[in-house]
């Protein structure tokens, strides 16, 4: 019988893993080429597997939840077609086959294969098997505190836990580099009780991963926010003048959004501390400037695609990468990589008619840019003449940023930047 493995697809650079969501096929069903057979998520994106073959589906290895190693079969489709033959006990009861990652995991002398018999932790072929080659116990595997998803145990985890296992520690080294800050102890939050006629609504993945991260920003960064008001009248009078024809042309809408980027990169380029992630106590200034753009979801969930090297993108280069990213992930279209890579993020208060806020950091970057709304408003304007008192378009911007390494100063010289540049627009540019 010729039969393909479909196997757990890489969703991405640094994507080692995924969650088996649901499955949209069953045991027995015929697949045709390109029919999604299952849903799948990482801690980045939702996604679909779609089958590379047609035939029958007569094996699902994996439950629905279940955590797999990409690379590794998920379900076997038979190319004989109807004459193919269900292994009905594999449909019935889906099972997680170690076999598939090792041989060696089936065996019982294993203390790591033992982890699901004797703790209380899961961990996934992935782990075991680093465990295994790194001839780590399962007390010791127990011991190591996990990143992931309810405190799973992930395979950075482990490799972390091996680098400081295996460091020799010495007086020298102690002396040359000052240790990094340890991790203070998590806030436990108070027990709730839900009252006769409350709803309890559980949250959904995406919601918890984006509380868990909301949550560990302010735990890790000390926050503090600036403001700066600025005049963009220019900006709307000239989007006010091209965007009947930027659509006719383009067959797209120009948004104030990608002016909003292409200052952002200009002034990221002349502060590249706002532009950086902290690592203990070093700072790594970014090379790249990759823009995130915080997105509200209809599902009432948040997702930040990433702009990748904004500073080398025209005007108009900004403006179709803003449409298509902002689109495809209201469509859940979006690859795993078109999240990842941030090294700033705007998110827009403006949308929903909010002057401004004090956004949370996206966590490893170091600052997050807040856009208000635009509204008219009396304004002084000096004129040769003396000032007069005219109807400007006045917007918000706020800057969170982490103030272990941008200081007030710094966060300032950062908002005076954007200020200038968004009043310097050029209401005659083309595009």
């Amino acid at each position: 019988m010729a039969t393909f493995d479909i196997i757990m697809p890489k969703m991405g650079e640094s994507v080692i893993e995924a969650t088996i969501i649901r499955w949209l096929k069953a045991p027995g069903d015929m697949i045709a080429e390109d029919d999604a057979l299952a849903e799948i998520a990482t801690d980045k994106v939702d996604s679909e597997i779609p089958s590379p073959v047609e035939g029958k589906l007569i094996k699902i290895l994996f439950n629905e939840g279940d955590v797999v190693p990409v690379g590794v079969p998920i379900a076997v489709i038979s190319m004989d077609g109807e004459d193919a033959v269900v292994e009905v006990a594999e449909a019935s009861a889906p099972s997680k086959p170690a076999e598939t990652v090792s041989v060696a995991e089936t065996k019982t002398s294993d203390p790591v294969t033992e982890a699901q018999h004797t703790s209380d932790k899961f961990y996934s072929p992935l782990v075991k098997s680093i465990a295994r080659e790194e001839n780590i116990s399962l007390k010791e595997l127990d011991s190591i505190s996990g990143s992931g998803k309810d405190g799973r145990v992930t395979k950075d985890d482990v490799l972390k836990y091996l680098k400081n296992r295996t460091q020799p520690e010495t007086k020298t080294e102690s002396a040359a580099a000052p240790a990094a800050p340890k991790p203070q102890p998590k806030a436990e939050a108070p027990k709730v009780f839900a009252e006769n006629g409350d709803q309890i609504i559980e949250m959904d993945r995406m919601r918890r991963l984006i509380a868990d991260h909301m949550v560990m920003s302010k735990q890790v960064s000390p926050h503090v926010t600036s403001f700066i008001d600025v005049d963009v009248t220019n900006i709307v009078n000239w989007r006010n003048k091209v965007k009947d024809s930027f659509q006719k042309r383009e067959g797209e809408k120009i948004t104030y959004t990608p002016i909003f980027f292409e200052a952002t990169a200009k002034a990221l380029k002349e502060f590249p501390q706002v532009n950086a992630s902290v690592e203990g106590y070093n700072i790594i200034l970014r090379r790249n400037v990759n823009i995130g753009m915080a997105t509200a979801l209809p599902s009432g969930n948040l997702i930040v695609p990433v702009l990748k090297n904004v500073d080398e993108k025209s005007l108009l280069g900004i403006t179709k990468n803003v449409n298509d990213l902002a689109a495809r992930a209201r469509a859940n279209k979006l690859q795993p990589d078109e999240i990842q890579g941030g090294t700033f993020t705007i998110t827009n208060f403006g949308s929903f008619d909010s002057l401004t806020g004090t956004p949370i950091i996206n966590q490893p970057q170091v600052a997050i840019l807040a856009v208000g709304a635009i509204r008219k408003q009396p304004a002084v304007i000096e004129t040769e003449f003396g000032d007069v008192i005219a109807i400007r378009h006045i917007m918000i911007l706020a800057l969170a940023y982490d103030h272990r390494i941008v200081d007030g100063a710094l966060g300032g010289m950062f908002l005076k930047k954007m200020k200038e540049l968004l009043e310097g627009f050029n209401p005659d540019r083309e595009i």
